[in-house]
């Protein structure tokens, strides 16, 4: 009985020895297997062409769409042999690019940029590159045009706006002009006003007249000199109450005080507003009237802030009216350009003036405007969906081959109407940029970038060396 219980206790011992033996052997196996896979860098993953930033360690399908993941080019680190350098960039302005080494305009040095990426440089496999359906187009050199079409509102030329008003006070005893819009010459009477004030200074006037002609015959000089002087003040005093010259001769020949003052018009033109009535009290610079000459109007155009570079003063331009079917449009010049902007519309104005010999042109009417805008010629472009803008500037994707595609910060300029537009700095002619489904590479490249600053290898301290402030460091960059 008892050696029966002891070849079940040593039965058990050998099988515990056993178990123990094959599982440190298969950690070994393991370890060994494992770990220069590990070093080499060279494990499969897999993405989804429609999902890019889905990246796993093994086959399957999207969590998102549900489509078979497919393989990334394996080895595109760049992590072995020679790095190829295909441009320097400034590390305080990515948009200064250069071919050569050397510094920027701040004095800092150049740093190189390479071929393999790196930072928020992405690498696709070109089935995914396929999938994602993107497509590029070489940076060239063309001429930029521009046809600017808006609308425009016809005013009043100001400088041809005239005010009618009396200096003097009284009552309106009739209107010769009694209609807004009616045409008036320059010199046709408008109204007449009674003004007592005005009678007593025609009286004064022909008395100071027979003082001068009774003083005229006295012996003494002075006497006859004062007289003068009288009837000149006298005279003076109508025409600062804008008498006219006519008006004062006729009261010299007459002899007689005219009861009424008439007011004349000063220019020709349109009565654009009329406040004065018949038998209404008029005080002194009251304004009466306003006159307008519509021979020459102001056209206002809208300009859209994008359209602005296009925009100079003295540029020729198109008018046409909307309701004059077959009528030739109506030439303009440009002749100033407001400093201000529209809050509501976000536009500035600019100013044509035009000849209205026939006044077709009515104020407030609306019309249609076209500027040709002087072209750009030899100008560095690149289509305009090539372009990515944030709230720090623009930004686009340069194909490098193979797969490789490198966002790069960029400064544009005039954009023309066949939808290409102008690089001020950041890339240079030939370079290919990405011009569709770049926003996929966008959220690839900031996904990558996260992960490589997380996952980085921190260098291994030498033996014997205590690194606790170097990994410090490391944590923190």
């Amino acid at each position: 009985m008892r050696k029966k219980g002891v070849s079940t206790i040593l039965v058990a011992l050998a099988l515990v020895a056993a178990l123990a033996g094959g599982f440190l052997l298969g950690r070994s196996g393991d370890r060994a297997g494992h770990e220069p896979t590990a070093t080499a860098g060279a494990t499969t993953q897999y993405t989804c062409g429609m999902h890019p930033f889905i990246i796993q360690d093994e086959p399957g399908l999207c969590p998102i769409c549900g489509m078979n993941l497919t393989p990334l080019k394996a080895g595109t680190g760049g992590q072995g042999g020679e790095r190829q350098v295909t441009h320097w960039i400034s590390p305080m302005d990515p948009s200064y690019v250069r071919d050569e080494p050397g510094q920027d305009y701040m004095g800092h040095d150049l740093v190189p940029v390479y071929a393999d990426g790196g930072g928020s440089s992405i690498t696709i496999d070109p089935v995914v590159t396929q999938n994602m359906g993107i497509r590029t187009e070489a940076v060239t050199r063309d001429d930029l045009s521009r046809e600017i079409r808006t609308v425009g509102r016809i005013g009043f030329e100001e400088s041809r706006q005239y005010t009618v008003n009396s200096k003097i006070g009284g009552w309106i005893e009739r209107l010769h002009v009694n209609q807004t819009g009616q045409r008036v010459k320059k010199g046709e009477p408008l109204l007449e006003i009674y003004s007592p004030e005005l009678v007593a200074a025609q009286e004064e006037y022909l008395l100071a007249l027979r003082n001068r002609t009774e003083l005229a015959r006295s012996s003494f000089a002075d006497i006859a000199a004062g007289g003068d002087r009288l009837a000149q003040a006298a005279r003076q005093r109508l025409k600062y109450w804008d008498i006219s010259e006519r008006q004062i001769a006729q009261l010299e020949q007459a002899g007689k005080v005219s009861k009424t003052m008439t007011l004349y018009s000063p220019f020709n033109g349109i009565v654009s507003e009329r406040k004065a009535f018949q038998g209404m009290n008029v005080m002194p610079g009251e304004e009466l009237m306003q006159i307008a000459d519509l021979s020459r109007v102001w056209v206002y155009a809208d300009i859209y802030e994008y359209e602005l570079p296009w925009v100079r003063q003295g540029q020729k331009v198109r008018v046409e009216l909307p309701y004059a079917g077959d009528r030739p449009s109506l030439e303009g010049t440009i002749d100033f350009l407001y400093p201000t902007m529209e809050a509501q519309t976000r536009t500035a104005r600019a100013r044509i003036q035009l000849d209205n010999p026939g006044f077709d042109l009515k104020p407030d009417m609306f019309v249609n405007v076209s500027i040709a805008a002087e072209s750009a010629t030899d100008v560095l472009t690149i289509p305009a969906d090539a372009v990515l803008h944030s709230g720090r500037g623009q930004h686009v994707f340069v194909a490098l081959g193979e797969g490789r595609f490198d966002p790069r910060q960029i400064k544009t300029g005039l954009q023309g109407e066949s939808g290409r537009t102008q690089v001020l700095e950041g890339l240079k002619e030939g370079e290919q940029v990405v011009t569709s489904a770049q926003f996929m590479l966008d959220s690839e490249s900031k996904l990558r970038e996260a992960i490589q600053k997380m996952t980085a290898p921190t260098p291994a301290a030498p033996a014997g060396h205590e690194g606790h402030d170097d990994d410090l460091e490391e944590l923190f960059k």
